[in-house]
């Protein structure tokens, strides 16, 4: 039997495979599986930033209906000191192992009850007394603890000299750039359910990769990964947060080891944000000098954020400095500053995201010291070659995306002068970034299965966060095999199914693709055979080109219009546009779906995320919600996203991925655009109405007077409902 060539499922814009069941509500996300036995668990967190319990009174919770008992220091399950994540060994995983609160949120107790409300009402009578100690959460570039960031990434960007070459320019511009710790807000909670079977560990949790959650999971257990065993089927959001193994998990697994019962934990909003990792704050030092005709000789990217003892961490945010632009003279330093915080985490964009916002920002702001048009300028500038590793790019269509995307926007009608345009009370801007982020492929597993009855079943273990990765790797498949889509089924989000990359860094398509593409290759070779079922297996560590001597990005420029009142502050976006060049789009109708809602997150970035924190305790005093601003369908005007044709020539197939570059410049060309309008620049994000309210009020309070440590209260109670 020879396969059908006429498949063609890559570059077909097709709706969603699981999109009936999730629109239907049949689609079972952690919580919702049932289970027989099941038991729930409710965490009690610390509300102070530093100190050591002192007391933990359960007599009045182990009395309540329903409760089977509390987990905390004195009788948890003892687990492996040296687990760690993906950049070390990470203490924040050593959860009820002694009597050290180490931030606000810190589990210190998990209380066992036979239903959700019972768990809730016990953790509530639950007294957990702390000794608080003195913390610091006073973040900046020149904090005494200060240090230089992990390298892990690659090395910092030290090219030519910059001093001389900044002495020789006819306009420097040097500024600081700051934006505020966000939360990752996922619309599904972060839940799991565990249970052991013999010495085996079974677990369903809301996670962007089984795989390595079990990893986890067995390096604390001190266990064969074999042995556990991790489900993630559907997974309603992440964005980063769900990246790492979290807190429900573990103390799921410990609870369900100590009461020999299915134990499932649902965290409630106030949880996840509170006890889930964010993006962090930064700090970032930009210095760019020019030429007179605009062309640059120097850029130097100095930046800093916040992160934990318990656990080392790279926000990159100085990454795109070493790509963009070419310049004679690049420098960049990367500064981490270990505050008493949770561990951060990647999120959407990581690195590129507040880095984009802080050197696309400047770049505007020498545009404008020189009267010269941003677009011109950012084109003068663009490099043939890497301008720091040297090495050519596999493929940079920027200029393509430029280009297209001031054409589209209607770019060359703009009058360049800040408040040119106005509209009644309202000022009209418009403004553009462009940004880049790093692409590949890491080592995944994948294997297809000739059946029978002529259809193939393909295995690997990716995660469907709500991108449509089931969808796009069925056209992947199909098209590998030269089969029809139809005759392609999917197995994914099992720890079982091998080794594999989860969905992070815009590299789980791609990788889980080339995994893919490559089993197909190899069975097509053994269709011959008449014998059903057959099945190939390959594993692509051996298969990847780790240092393939060319640099590979992906790349947007994103356009933004605002209106803005300056007697009340507010910041409208009224369009937003976007152009992008991915490598070959596998579905250009999810593929727009994931830079719309890049760009969408990129927009409430710049307009309203930020995550407050009581200098005196260290908690969140907007923890939810309604204190928590996102943006909302009133936010978010008519977003327009497209792609120019590109191919990657390191992939097998072309690809690149594209969950992040949406995100990445948008925040910047939003406040380039509120410059544009009122003649006044936001390097602060979020551009909150009092940072806009002209004019500015006497006696305004001193921005970031919310931050800073206080010695908090001799003594603090936890929170536990």
């Amino acid at each position: 039997m020879s396969p059908d060539r006429t498949a063609g499922a890559v570059g077909a814009s097709r709706p969603r495979i699981e999109g009936g069941l999730k629109v239907t509500g049949a689609a079972r996300y952690t919580a919702d599986v049932p289970m027989p036995g099941l038991v729930h668990g409710q965490l009690v967190t610390a509300t102070t930033s530093r100190g050591r319990i002192r007391d933990v009174d359960a007599s009045t919770a182990l009395g309540m209906p329903g409760v089977l008992g509390v987990l905390d220091h004195r009788n948890a399950p003892r687990l492996n000191p040296k687990a760690g994540n993906y950049f070390g060994p990470d203490g924040s995983l050593l959860l009820l192992q002694d009597e050290v609160v180490p931030y606000a949120g810190w589990p210190v107790a998990l209380v066992v009850a036979e239903t959700p409300e019972q768990a809730r009402a016990a953790a509530a009578a639950l007294r957990v007394t702390c000794d608080a100690e003195p913390h610091d959460l006073d973040f900046g570039m020149d904090h005494p603890a200060a240090r230089p960031a992990s390298t892990a990434f690659g090395p910092e960007a030290d090219t030519g000299d910059l001093e001389a070459e900044l002495a020789a320019c006819a306009v420097v511009v040097e500024e600081r750039y700051r934006t505020p710790e966000e939360s990752h807000c996922a619309m599904e909670p972060h839940a799991s359910t565990a249970w052991w079977e013999g010495d085996h560990l079974h677990a369903l949790d809301a996670n962007q990769g089984a795989f390595s959650v079990s990893e986890v999971l067995a390096a604390l257990w001190s266990i064969d990964r074999e042995r556990v065993h991790v489900r993630s089927e559907h997974v309603g959001g992440g964005f980063g947060g769900k990246g790492v193994c979290g807190p429900q998990m573990i103390l799921a697994s410990m609870a369900s080891k100590r009461f020999g019962r299915p134990v499932r934990i649902a965290m409630t909003r106030a949880q996840v944000f509170e006890t889930t990792s964010s993006r962090p704050r930064t700090e970032q030092l930009v210095t760019i000098g020019a030429d007179a005709d605009g062309r640059l000789r120097a850029v130097g990217h100095r930046a800093a954020y916040a992160l934990s003892p318990l656990a080392e961490y790279i926000e990159a945010c100085t990454e795109q400095a070493k790509v963009l632009y070419a310049a004679p003279a690049i420098r960049t330093r990367l500064t981490a500053v270990p505050l008493d915080v949770l561990p951060p985490a990647s999120m959407r964009g990581p690195g590129a995201t507040p880095g984009s916002f802080a050197l696309e920002s400047a770049i505007d702001e020498v545009a404008e010291r020189l009267d010269v048009d941003p677009v011109r300028l950012r084109l003068r500038n663009q490099p043939s070659v890497a301008p720091v590793s040297g090495l050519p790019f596999s493929t940079r269509r920027l200029v393509s995306c430029v280009q297209e995307g001031a054409r589209r926007f209607g770019w060359a009608a703009r009058d360049r002068r800040p408040r040119s345009r106005r509209e009644g009370p309202l000022l009209i801007g418009t403004g553009m970034a462009t940004a880049s982020f790093s692409a590949g492929v890491f080592p995944s597993t994948a294997s297809i299965t000739a059946e029978v009855d002529g259809t193939f079943t393909v295995s690997v273990g990716a995660s469907d966060i709500g991108t449509g990765a089931r969808t796009a790797l069925t056209a992947v498949a199909a098209d590998a095999l030269g089969v029809d889509a139809g005759r392609v089924r999917l197995r994914i989000g099992d720890s079982d199914l091998g080794m594999a990359w989860g969905a992070g860094g815009s590299r789980g398509t791609t990788s889980w693709s080339f995994a893919i593409t490559e089993a197909a290759k190899e069975l097509r070779g053994r269709l011959g055979d008449p014998a059903r079922p057959v099945t190939a297996t390959v594993d692509t560590s051996a298969l990847i080109d780790f240092q393939p001597g060319r640099e590979r990005q992906t790349f947007s420029a994103v356009f933004a219009e605002v209106a803005v009142d300056p007697a009340t502050g507010e910041v409208r976006v009224r369009r937003l546009l976007g152009v992008f060049a991915v490598g070959r789009v596998i579905n250009p109708l999810l593929a727009r779906g994931q830079v719309v809602g890049g760009m969408v997150m990129g927009l409430s970035m710049a307009l309203h995320e930020e995550s407050v924190r009581d200098p005196r305790t260290g908690r969140l005093a907007n923890g939810d919600f309604a204190g928590y601003h996102i943006a909302a369908h009133a936010d978010v005007p008519d977003v327009e996203a497209d792609f120019v044709p590109d191919y990657e020539p390191l992939d097998p197939s072309g690809f690149n991925g594209l969950g992040e570059i949406g995100t990445a410049g948008t925040a910047a060309a939003i406040a380039n655009a509120v410059w544009h309008a009122t003649g006044t620049r936001q390097r602060t994000l979020p551009i909150r109405l009092d940072r806009v309210l002209e004019p500015v009020a006497a006696g305004k309070a001193t921005e970031g007077a919310t931050e800073g440590a206080t010695e908090g209260a001799d003594h603090a109670v936890a929170r536990g409902a």
